[in-house]
C-alpha cells in the first residue's frame, strides 16, 4: 500500500446564515471549526487530508465554497436542531452529504458520509475567545531586591533594547502590524493576533484564523513572497545563505541581498546607543565587555565576539539574550535568524545545584548509543548551567509557545572553542508544570503512574534537554556542517536530538551513580506527558515534529500503551529505554551521515499528528486545560 503523506488538516469555515423562508428559525451569522486528519482510501492507496483554510457562506438553498455554489436541502427543524442535505467537497474524496445545527450550543456538525466521520464547528466568536483563553496569563516578576541602584537602572534600558528586538521581529514576520490591528473591533481577535504575530495560528500548522489572509508564507518576510527556488539557487551572492541577510528584489525585479545592519539600520543603531549607555553601569566586567561588543554586532552583523564574551560571563546577576539567534521562523530553508530578547535574573542558589553537570559531559559524550566515529567531537570544556527567572520576553521566544530553556550560542565555532551555555527559565518552566503539565497527566496517564508526574523531573527534563544540544556531532563524517547538510530539516532532527539524548544523560547518570535518590520513573512519565504538552503546540515548528516523530516511533517500539476503557497512557518502563537508545543512534547516526532523504522521510512519514491522537488533544480542549502561558511583563512588574 503506497502512503501520500499530506500533512493534517485544518479548516477554518465561514457560514453566514440567512433568515429562511416559511418563518424557519434562522441560525447564527458566523462558524468556525477544525477538520482534524483523517484517513483516506481510493481503494489502491492511503493518504492524509491536506492542510488548508476552508471559507463558505450559507444561504436559504446553497453554500458558497471558494467561488463556487453548492445546492443545499433542509430536512427537519425542531426544538433542538435543524438538519440540512447537502454534496459539496471539503478534499478530494471527502464530501459533505449532510449538516446538523444543533440550537443548545448553537454548533454545526458536518456529516462526511464516505467516511463516516464528522466535524463540529462552533460560533467564530465563540471559537476565538477559546482559542485566545487557551493561554493562560502569569506575571513575570522576580525579586531584585539584592540589585544595586546602578543595576537597576541598566534594567530599564536593557527594556528599551528588548522593545526594539519586538519591533525588528514583528517588521520580519508581519510589517502590516498597526494597519491590521486598526482594523480589529473583537478583543480576543485583537489579544490573538498579538499572540501568534500575525493571522496565522502558530500552534495550528500555521493556517490563516482570519478569511482575510492565506497561506503563511514559509520563508516569512525574509524573502519575496513570489521567489522561485530556482531564483534563489541562481542568486550568485555567498551571503544569501547568511544568518543575518534578507533577500529582497531591486529595481529590475531582481533578487538581491541586504545585511541585516543596513536593512535595520535606524533600529540597531538606536540599540547600540542603549547597550553602550547599560555597559556604563554594569558593574561585572565579564558583562559590561559582552554589552559593549553586543552593540558592536548589532552594527556589523559579526556575532562571534560577543558570543565568545557572552560564553565568559560566570558571576553576573543580569543576563541579557539579544539579537537576530534562532532560524525556526524560516521554514524555507532555516537559514535567516529573527530578532528576539530575553531578559533575566540569576537564581545563584539553584544554579549553585547545576554546577557538577559539565564536568560529566566528556564521559557522557563517550557514553552515547553509536560507534565511535559518530561521537569523536569532544562537548566544549567552558559550558556553563545556570537558573534563572526570566522577567522579560520579546520577539522570536514570545511568539505562539513561549521558551523555557535557553541553549546558546549556535555559532558551532563558539561550541568548539567554549561549549555552550544553558539557561533553565524556572519561574517560567513552573507555570508550565503548574497550569499545564499537572492537569495533561490528570487526564492523559493511567492513574498508577500519575504520581511520577513531578516537577523535579520536569525541570530536569528540560534542562538536560539543553545540555544534550552540546553532544553528538556537529560536522558530518564527511567534513560539512550538520546543519548545512539536513538544510530545512536540521532544526527538527536537532530538537528531537536534544529531547532523546535528555533522557538517555538521566538515564546513564542514575546507572552510573551520579543520581542514586532518582527515581526513573519519574522522568520517563513526566517525559511522556510532556510529549502531550508540546504536540499541543502543533507541528509547523520544528519542537512539533520532533515530538510527532518521537510520539509514533515509541509507538512502534511498545514503549507504551493506551487503556482504550479510560483513555490513558501506561508506560513500559523495559521498552521505552529500548526505543531511547534506538531513536538515539537514529538520529545521530542521520545527523552524521548527513543524510538529508531520511531526514526529510522521518518528518514526513511521522512529523504530523493522526487522528487517534488528535481526539485525545481534543479532550483537553474539552476541558479548558490551557495550551501555554502568555506573560503580563514589563518594568512595572518589578517595581521600576
Amino acid at each position: 500500500m503506497q502512503l501520500r503523506s499530506l500533512i493534517p488538516a485544518i479548516i477554518a469555515g465561514f457560514f453566514l446564515v440567512f433568515q429562511g423562508c416559511n418563518e424557519k428559525e434562522a441560525m447564527f451569522d458566523l462558524f468556525a471549526g477544525t477538520l482534524p486528519i483523517f484517513e483516506v482510501s481510493d481503494g489502491e492507496s492511503l493518504f492524509y487530508t491536506t492542510p488548508r483554510s476552508l471559507f463558505l457562506r450559507m444561504m436559504d438553498d446553497a453554500i458558497e465554497l471558494e467561488g463556487e455554489i453548492y445546492s443545499i436541502e433542509r430536512t427537519s427543524e425542531d426544538d433542538q436542531q435543524v438538519t440540512f442535505l447537502a454534496s459539496f467537497p471539503l478534499e478530494t474524496d471527502v464530501t459533505v452529504t449532510a449538516m446538523t445545527y444543533r440550537k443548545s450550543d448553537q454548533t454545526l456538525t458536518l456529516e462526511i458520509g464516505s467516511l463516516g466521520k464528522s466535524v463540529n464547528l462552533e460560533l467564530f466568536d465563540a471559537m476565538i475567545e477559546r482559542k485566545a483563553n487557551e493561554y493562560i496569563e502569569v506575571d513575570l516578576a522576580a525579586d531584585i531586591s539584592h540589585l544595586s541602584d546602578n543595576q537597576k537602572e541598566m534594567l530599564g534600558l536593557l527594556f528599551q533594547v528588548a522593545d526594539i528586538m519586538e519591533e525588528l521581529y514583528w517588521a520580519q514576520v508581519f510589517p502590516d502590524k498597526e494597519a491590521a490591528l486598526s482594523s480589529m473591533t473583537n478583543e480576543y481577535v485583537i489579544r490573538f493576533f498579538k499572540i501568534n504575530y500575525g493571522p496565522w495560528e502558530r500552534l495550528n500548522g500555521n493556517l490563516p484564523y482570519l478569511s482575510d489572509y492565506g497561506k503563511k508564507p514559509a520563508g516569512s518576510g525574509y524573502y519575496p513572497a513570489d521567489m522561485t527556488l530556482e531564483e534563489f539557487e541562481s542568486l550568485e551572492d555567498d551571503a544569501k545563505t547568511s544568518l543575518y541577510t534578507l533577500i529582497t528584489r531591486n529595481s529590475e525585479g531582481n533578487l538581491k541581498v541586504i545585511p541585516y545592519h543596513v536593512a535595520y539600520a535606524d533600529q540597531v543603531e538606536k540599540a547600540a546607543v542603549l547597550l553602550r549607555e547599560a555597559a556604563e553601569l554594569a558593574e561585572d566586567e565579564g558583562f559590561k565587555k559582552y554589552l559593549q561588543l553586543r552593540a558592536e554586532a548589532l552594527l556589523t552583523d559579526d556575532y562571534y565576539p560577543s558570543d565568545m564574551a557572552w560564553m565568559d560571563m560566570k558571576d553576573n546577576d543580569i543576563d541579557f539574550v539579544v539579537g537576530p539567534i534562532e532560524t525556526y521562523e524560516d521554514a524555507l530553508f532555516n537559514y535567516k535568524a529573527a530578532h528576539e530578547s530575553f531578559i533575566l535574573i540569576k537564581d545563584k542558589t539553584w544554579s549553585e545545584k547545576l554546577a557538577h553537570i559539565n564536568s560529566v559531559l566528556p564521559q557522557m559524550q563517550k557514553s552515547l548509543p553509536v560507534p565511535e566515529n559518530y561521537k569523536s567531537e569532544t562537548p566544549g570544556s567552558d559550558s556553563d548551567l545556570g537558573a534563572y527567572d526570566v522577567v522579560y520576553y520579546t520577539g522570536d521566544c514570545n511568539a505562539g509557545s513561549k521558551t523555557i530553556a535557553i541553549n546558546l550560542p549556535n555559532d558551532e565555532r563558539v561550541q568548539a572553542n567554549k561549549g555552550s551555555r544553558k539557561l533553565q527559565l524556572k519561574n517560567a518552566i513552573r507555570y508550565k508544570f503548574e497550569e499545564i503539565l499537572v492537569p495533561i497527566g490528570m487526564v492523559l496517564i493511567a492513574e498508577e503512574q500519575r504520581e511520577h508526574v513531578t516537577f523535579d523531573a520536569f525541570f530536569e527534563n528540560t534542562m538536560y534537554h539543553e545540555v544534550a544540544h552540546g553532544l553528538g556531532i556537529n560536522q558530518t563524517l564527511d567534513g560539512r556542517t550538520v546543519r548545512s547538510a539536513l538544510k530545512e530539516q536540521y532544526s527538527a532532527l536537532e530538537e528531537g536530538k536534544a529531547d532523546i539524548l535528555g533522557l538517555y544523560l538521566i538515564t546513564q547518570m542514575k546507572e552510573m551513580g551520579m543520581m542514586e535518590e532518582k527515581d526513573l520513573m519519574d522522568n520517563y512519565v513526566t517525559f511522556m506527558t510532556s510529549i502531550f504538552r508540546s504536540i499541543r503546540f502543533g507541528v509547523a515548528s520544528s519542537h512539533g515534529k520532533a515530538n510527532m516523530i518521537r510520539f509514533y516511533y515509541f509507538q512502534e517500539m511498545g514503549a507504551f500503551t493506551k487503556d482504550l476503557g479510560t483513555g490513558t497512557y501506561q508506560i513500559n518502563f523495559e521498552k521505552m529505554q529500548l526505543a531511547m537508545n534506538s531513536l538515539a543512534n537514529l538520529i545521530l547516526t542521520t545527523q552524521g551521515d548527513g543524510n538529508y532523504e531520511l531526514a526529510k522521510r522521518l518528518v514526513e512519514e511521522k512529523g504530523f499528528i493522526r487522528e487517534e491522537l488528535q481526539a485525545d488533544l481534543d479532550r483537553l480542549k474539552d476541558l479548558s486545560i490551557p495550551v501555554d502561558i502568555v506573560f503580563n511583563q514589563g518594568p512595572e512588574l518589578l517595581g521600576l
